[in-house]
Formats: structure tokens, C-alpha cells, sequence
């Protein structure tokens, strides 16, 4: 007796286990109903809801990140300025004491055109034949645009060290050029940032009268905040971005390279722009891309042609030696160029600032802009997050069709590992919807 009531007890263990196991297979196979999509559907709300208000905090943060960056481009538009005055006065006297100087050597004008005939020539011969021994190419290019400027140039420059002034001239007006074209580039990003800021305030409007319960904080903006992104180095950061027409300075990329290097690019693919060759008798040293960008620098080879030296020695003075002349005019060219190359570092410091403030604004716009676009899409609190169906395919994805923010009936599959019923189910295709719906947001731009 006592047996039988054991064995019984044994086998309906095992019923109890089967039914068990039964029960948890048909829960595994049946879809949720409609009350589990409800539910599935508000956890997943307030899951949104967390990330929508992260993301308003983010784009008002390019409201901040602009405002500091536009308070050091006035800073350093202000030393631009200054400058850039100081810069165009050391021109100015450079050109009277060129001016004087030509005036002093008219009494033997006619020996001086005859010796400069015969020193343009050479200087072209030589220049050229010296780059084309060191550099791969442009030897050609170098001797047409040489030729055009020992034509413009006077033989005034033949006593000077320092730059051509038609050189320092035409560099000055690129540099002009590059700075206009820059200030219209953060007057378009600015636009830009205005545009999705009032997109951004329309949605929240809108997802507060959507979501009674919904709390945005108020956003001040921290400097600090706004300072860190900007100086925090962007790795890796190299998606086609939104505001690359604004970083995309092609105009800087035609100074001359006498002002500096990197404005210049390499025009026939040269593989040794930089290549660096000594100049004549001690002066220094100069890279192939110097000569071929600044031509006028072969006038620097004067001393290898006999013409050439022979009109630095003339002295047309009838009353004073022109000697202190001479130098007062080539410290003024000196000071000029300095001052030249000065203005090409903040110019290019001033594209470094507008492009990484683009790339910051443009990774917090791709990270957070597409809550902008939910003042036009989100109608109602249903329109948030709903799911309307959850199908176990298999056993290894749940096929989901949800509606979010408005969008088109959404269908995508996520791993089935979670089941409907946990919460976490929720918040993974919460996020899916989202990432979804992210490529199919209009932002403001």
C-alpha cells in the first residue's frame, strides 16, 4: 500500500513537471495579447521618454558650444584686425621708400633697364635649372609664372632681401578674400544651428502637450560644458557631416605659400613638395612647393647672375648714397612679410576653430538633432511608442511591427533571447524603432 501511494506521488511529480514544461512552451509559442502589447508599448514610452529628453538637453547644447565659439572668433577676429593694420602700414612705407628709391635712381635709369634686361634671363635660367635638378616636376610651371613676375617686378628688387611687394600685395588680398569667405561660412553655420534650435523648441512644445507627465529640464548651458567639446579632440571623426560645406575651405587653399605651407595644396601630385634645397651662398633654405608657389623667390639667386650683381653695385646718387635707402626699404619688406606670415597662422588658427566647432555642432546634431523633427510628427500620445504585433519566428528572432513618433508602420526582427515578457524586451525594441526612425527623420536643417 504504502508503494503504491509512493509510486503515485512520483508519477504525478512528473505530470506536474510536464504540464510545467507545457505551459511554459505554449507561452513561449503564443503571441503576447493585446493587454501585453499595451503594456510592452509603455515601457517602451518611458524609455523614450528618457532618451527624448537627453536629446533636447543635446541640441540646445549647440546653442552654447556656438556662443562660446563665436566668443573666441571675435577674439581672434580682433588680433586679425590689428594685424592686419600693422601689416598694410609697413606695406604703405615699403612702397614710398620704393617709390623714393626709384625716384633717386633716375639719373641712371637707362644702364639700370639695359643690366635688368640682361639679369631676367639668367635668373629665370638658373632658378629653373635649380629646381629641376631637386624637384620631380614643375620646373616649367616655375619658369612661366617667374617670367610673369620679373616682368611686374622692378629692378628695385634687386637690392632687397625681402619679398616682392606686388608678391605681399597679391598675397593680402587672398588673405582678405579667405577671411570674407570664412565669416560667411559661420554666418551660414549659425543659420544653421538657429534653424534647428527652433525646430528643437517646436517639438518640445509639442512632446509636452503630447506627454502631460513629460519633464524637460531647463537648459543653461554651462561655458565650461561648451569649452570642453570644443577643445576635446574628435577621433576617429570622419562620416560625411552636415556642416561640411561649412569646414570645406577650398579659398584658403590658393595663398601663396610664402605666407605658409599648408595653404598650399599640390597641384600635379609632386610627391617631394617638400623637399628641401639649399639657396645660393649661405641664405638659408627653401622646399620645392616655396619656389613653385612663390616665384618670386628666385629673385634670391640674383648673386649667381653677373647683370644682376652688377645693378646691386651701381650707385645712382649724385648728392647722398643711396645705401640707407636701400635698407630702410628692405627692413620695411621685412617687416611686411613678417607680419604677412603672422596673418596667415591666425587665418589658419581661424579655420581650425570654425571646422571643429562644425564637426562638434554636426556630432551633436547627428547624436541628438532627430528630436527636432517630433514637432512635426508626434499628433498625439499614441503616436509615441506603439506596438501592434510580437511573432516568434523562431528560435533565434521575434518579428516586430511597431509605430513610433508617428512613423509608417514600422517591421524589423531582434533577437529572441529576450522574451516578450521581460522588461528589457521593451527598451531593445524601443531602440531599434528609434535607430529606425532616425534614418528616416527629416532634421532641420
Amino acid at each position: 500500500m504504502l508503494m503504491m501511494m509512493m509510486m503515485m506521488k512520483k508519477k504525478g511529480s512528473k505530470s506536474l513537471a510536464v504540464v510545467a514544461f507545457l505551459l511554459a512552451s505554449v507561452n513561449c509559442i503564443l503571441p503576447p495579447s493585446e493587454e501585453d502589447l499595451n503594456k510592452i508599448s509603455l515601457q517602451g514610452e518611458k524609455y523614450l521618454d528618457k532618451k527624448i529628453e537627453t536629446a533636447v538637453i543635446g541640441v540646445n547644447e549647440m546653442k552654447s558650444v556656438m556662443q562660446t565659439s563665436s566668443e573666441d572668433h571675435q577674439k581672434l577676429l580682433d588680433v586679425l584686425e590689428k594685424t592686419k593694420e600693422q601689416k598694410e602700414d609697413a606695406i604703405l612705407v615699403a612702397q614710398e621708400l620704393e617709390a623714393k628709391l626709384e625716384q633717386e635712381q633716375e639719373v641712371c635709369n637707362e644702364s639700370i633697364k639695359a643690366l635688368w634686361e640682361e639679369c631676367k634671363p639668367c635668373l629665370k635660367n638658373t632658378c629653373v635649372k635649380y629646381f629641376s635638378r631637386t624637384c620631380s616636376s614643375g620646373s616649367g610651371l616655375v619658369g612661366r609664372q617667374l617670367e610673369e613676375v620679373l616682368n611686374r617686378t622692378s629692378p628695385v628688387s634687386i637690392w632687397t632681401n625681402g619679398e616682392n611687394l606686388n608678391v605681399l600685395e597679391r598675397v593680402g588680398q587672398r588673405q582678405s578674400q579667405a577671411l570674407e569667405n570664412m565669416e560667411g561660412k559661420i554666418t551660414e553655420m549659425r543659420a544653421v544651428v538657429d534653424n534647428i534650435l527652433a525646430a528643437n523648441k517646436k517639438a518640445v512644445e509639442r512632446v509636452r502637450a503630447s506627454i502631460p507627465v513629460f519633464s524637460i529640464p531647463t537648459f543653461l548651458g554651462p561655458r565650461r560644458r561648451a569649452r570642453a567639446l570644443l577643445n576635446d579632440p574628435i577621433h576617429g571623426f570622419t562620416d560625411k557631416n552636415r556642416f561640411s560645406s561649412i569646414s570645406s575651405m577650398s579659398s584658403i587653399n590658393s595663398m601663396s605659400s610664402m605666407t605658409d605651407s599648408s595653404w598650399a595644396p599640390n597641384e600635379d601630385g609632386a610627391v617631394d613638395e617638400d623637399v628641401v634645397i639649399t639657396k645660393p651662398f649661405g641664405s638659408g633654405s627653401m622646399t620645392c612647393r616655396e619656389i613653385r608657389r612663390n616665384s618670386a623667390g628666385c629673385l634670391k639667386f640674383r648673386d649667381q647672375c653677373q647683370k644682376c650683381k652688377e645693378i646691386q653695385h651701381i650707385d645712382c646718387s649724385e648728392t647722398k648714397p643711396l645705401g640707407p635707402l636701400k635698407e630702410d626699404l628692405e627692413e620695411a619688406l621685412a617687416v611686411a612679410e613678417r607680419l604677412t606670415r603672422q596673418y596667415s597662422r591666425l587665418l589658419t588658427t581661424f579655420q581650425e576653430q570654425m571646422v571643429n566647432t562644425s564637426l562638434v555642432l554636426d556630432r551633436l546634431n547627428r547624436e541628438f538633432g532627430w528630436v527636432s523633427s517630433l514637432g512635426n510628427t508626434t499628433n498625439s500620445q499614441d503616436d509615441i511608442f506603439q506596438v501592434t504585433m510580437v511573432n516568434s519566428a523562431n528560435s533565434e528572432e521575434t518579428n516586430v511591427s511597431v509605430h513610433v513618433f508617428g512613423s509608417p508602420l514600422l517591421t524589423f526582427s531582434v533577437p529572441s533571447d529576450i522574451h516578450w515578457s521581460d522588461p528589457k524586451f521593451s527598451e531593445v525594441v524601443a531602440q531599434e524603432a528609434l535607430d529606425r526612425y532616425k534614418e528616416i527623420s527629416i532634421v532641420v536643417k
